[in-house]
This record gives structure tokens, sequence and C-alpha cells, in this order.
């Protein structure tokens, strides 16, 4: 195991997409671990590292709102994108007033987590990548919230807050303490690039207000 890390991140509104939910989007009850990932390498991210999500800590109560967001219908296609590089004259734009739709979202509120992770490396990681050396960039850029780009939680209209626990620091009680177990049905883990961006699933469960992340990619 890597050198083991905990960042408390919290946010106004949050939303965890449920793959299934194809128009409509449905947040999980809590924070995924791809989004747990994707957080941390907003802080740090080299290819010499990769960060594998231990447990999550669901601090605060889990509450559900709906609102109602303006959506592009399509996307740009790689063929425009290409057709575009090539020519260096083709128009590659979208009006938001021709292809708006209107659709609701279901989504948390208040949401505070504590991630806790630790990186490894990977076969990039060359003589003078050691773990030491990515453990104090990722202390050092954490605590002077340094970012490469604006943390999110699921969705990048939902900025995250987020500061660093030092070892010293006792971890704040989570909400459903008292609470033993809390089955929180199967949760999407991560995408396998390397198998054609196949989605991996979990069965996630809640246990004193924590969540138990198994580590697929051994």
């Amino acid at each position: 195991m890597g050198f083991g890390i905990r960042l408390k991140v919290w946010g106004e509104y949050a939303c965890f997409t449920r793959p299934e939910m194809k128009v409509e989007r449905v947040s999980y009850d809590v924070m995924t671990p791809s989004a747990a990932r994707g957080l941390l390498e907003s802080i740090h991210w080299k290819p010499a590292i990769r960060w594998v999500i231990d447990r999550i800590h669901v601090l605060n109560e889990i509450r559900f709102d709906t609102i109602r967001r303006n959506e592009l219908e399509n996307k740009i296609s790689p063929r425009l994108v290409q057709a575009a590089m090539k020519s260096g004259m083709s128009p590659l734009s979208q009006l938001i007033t021709e292809e708006r739709q209107q659709r609701a979202t279901l989504l948390l509120r208040q949401v505070a987590y504590v991630i806790e992770a630790h990186f490894v490396l990977t076969e990039k990681a060359g003589g003078e990548d050691l773990p030491e050396k990515h453990y104090g960039m990722f202390l050092r850029r954490a605590r002077q919230g340094q970012t490469f780009h604006q943390p999110y939680l699921g969705c990048r209209e939902f900025a995250a807050n987020f500061e660093i626990l030092e070892p010293k620091d006792a971890c704040p009680k989570s909400y459903y303490y008292e609470i033993s177990d809390k089955d929180l049905g199967w949760m999407l883990w991560d995408l396998d690039y390397e198998e054609e961006m196949t989605p991996q699933f979990f069965r996630a469960a809640m246990r004193h207000g924590i969540v138990e992340i198994p580590d697929l990619k051994r």
C-alpha cells in the first residue's frame, strides 16, 4: 500500500449520476469511487501514480432535491471535429437556443465526505518517481488549496471545497455513526479504459457511516 491521505470535501450540491438513467439525471445516495478519484486527481496526478480509494465517510444526512436545468440535446461529433481540423475553415459551433432541452435532476444537497485513499506507482513510473515525492507534492498542494482545475462533486457546476486532514486530526463523526448497516445497492466503481470503457460495479454498503471501497484493478 502507498502513502495514505484523508481529504474532507463538501459542497452545497452534488450529483453522482446513475448510468442506468438514460435521460434524466438521478444521483446515487453517496459519492462514487470514480468521483472521489477525479477529485484527488484535480489536486495532484501524474501518469506515474494511480489513486486507489479505500473508504468514503458520509458525514451529513443524505438529502435529495429536484431541480430543472437547461442542457444541450447533442454533442459535436468527432467526424465534424476532424473535418474542422483538416479544413481549418469548417464551422464548429452549437447554438444553445436551437438545441436546448430542459431536464430534471435528482441531486444531493449539503453534502460532506471524508475520502480515505492511497496511491500506487504505475508501469509509467521512472526512477525519479519516489512515493515520498508524490506524497509530499499532494500534501503541499492540498494544504495550499492548489488544483489543476476546480474540483467538483459529480457535475462540473457543483464545485467542491476541500481540506486535508492531518494525521493528528480526528475524523468528523458521521450522521449515520449509530447505524450499523445500510445497503446502497450496486454502485459504479469506475470505467475500465483498457477494455473499451467497460463499466465496473460493486455492491456498496454503508456501515456506521463508512463505505468500504474494493480495489477491482488488483
